[in-house]
């Protein structure tokens, strides 16, 4: 009776001993576990890290097998990560960049990968297999890579674009550099982090990198559209390249005032006076949705016709009728009204000097009891005379 006792007991544990088991557990493996590559070619792929168990898991990465003449990173968004958050039936990517020192010998080198938890009862292992081809298809042992190769923007602004020349030979260099772009541009190499130096070359050591600055300034008559920049580093007859775009969007700029040029209106209290507003595109890229807001005294309208502008190319104009209207109860004097203009990307105010006036009618009844006054001393002047 009691080893049947235990033997149920044992049943009753199994499936909760395989439920515990289940409730954590984590996998890491890359993109790709084997890939062929040229000589000195840069591998770029992401590291899964999966967390198949029930709770969230704070999960470390580590290589544990670089083979020699290569580097590696590992990289998260724009930093270097060793460990990463990973919740629950979730899974997240590590950027992996894989780079030769230098040209390695044609064969098949391997690297090794290990996830494990915080307090490391979980790990897990993988590894990736690159095989390095005789062939190396024209490719030298200097390089060029950027991070951001197209940079977009008004054609009044300048572009850094940043790269990084590797030499990845086993001796010094001095590494010559050349850009190719359009007509009129003007294109300058300048070391990182040392503004006002420009340079046409640079010394490198075996092995080792540098970051340049490419500044890239269009001219002003440039007219939007995608312009393609060639960067090139070169020790001889070998050479690297690299292709960088700039994205033209135009300038951004808009006028607005009067036929006159004159700022000033006259209006009466409680009545619409009008005056013609001009709104001009001066820049070379198109203005959208542009609208119209006014800051005005309390109780006073202002009104546009038309109310928005869909759509004003370039060099184009258009009139905008100003309705002022004072308050009923306004005083006589000067106000001021200021009107914005506001485009996609520019906009523009201007203020109007608004004189509110006396009614002509309240002047006829000015008039009349000044000459009803007058009339009445007369008359008692008259009738005393008399007496």
């Amino acid at each position: 009776m009691k080893k049947l006792c235990v033997l149920a007991a044992v049943l009753l544990l199994i499936p909760l001993l395989s439920y515990s088991a289940e409730e954590r557990q984590i996998a890491i493996f890359p993109e790709y576990s084997g890939i062929a590559v040229q000589p000195g070619e840069t591998v770029k792929m992401d590291l899964v890290i999966e967390n198949k168990g029930k709770s969230d898991e704070l999960v470390y990465v580590r290589p544990t097998s670089v083979p020699e003449g290569f580097r590696l990173r590992l990289k998260g968004g724009n930093y270097l990560v060793s460990g990463l958050y990973v919740p629950k039936e979730k899974t997240k990517n590590l950027s992996l960049t894989i780079e030769s020192r230098k040209i390695v010998p044609p064969g098949v080198y391997t690297f090794g990968f290990e996830a494990y938890t915080e307090d490391e009862k979980l790990t897990s292992s993988c590894s990736l297999s690159i095989f390095v081809r005789k062939e190396a298809l024209g490719l030298e042992d200097i390089a060029i890579t950027t991070s951001y190769p197209v940079l977009k923007g008004q054609t009044d602004a300048t572009y850094e674009f940043s790269i990084e020349v590797f030499n990845k030979s086993e001796r010094d260099r001095t590494i010559n550099l050349q850009a190719l772009g359009p007509e009129k541009w003007e294109i300058t190499f300048k070391p990182a982090y040392e503004y006002g130096k420009q340079i046409s070359s640079i010394n490198i050591k075996a092995d080792e990198s540098k970051t340049i600055t490419v500044e890239v300034k269009p001219p002003k008559d440039a007219k939007p559209g995608e312009y393609p920049i060639l960067v090139r580093a070169s020790v001889g007859e070998k050479k690297a390249e690299a292709p960088l775009l700039v994205i033209l969007t135009g300038t951004y700029s808009i006028e607005a005032g009067t036929p006159t040029g004159l700022l000033s209106l006259e209006a009466m209290p409680g009545r619409e006076s009008r005056v013609s507003l001009f709104v001009k595109n001066t820049g070379s890229a198109p203005q959208k949705n542009v609208t119209f807001t006014s800051f005005k005294p309390e109780n006073w309208e202002v009104k546009f016709e038309p109310e928005r502008i869909d759509l004003l190319e370039p060099g184009r104009m258009k009139q905008v009728d100003v309705k002022i209207k004072p308050a009923k109860e306004a005083l006589v004097g000067d106000y001021s009204v200021n009107v914005s203009v506001d485009g996609e990307k520019a906009n523009r105010s201007v203020e109007f000097r608004v004189t509110v006036k006396a009614s002509t009618a309240w002047i006829w009844v000015g008039i009349g009891i000044i000459l009803f006054v007058i009339a009445g001393l007369t008359a008692l002047f008259v009738w005393l005379g008399r007496r």
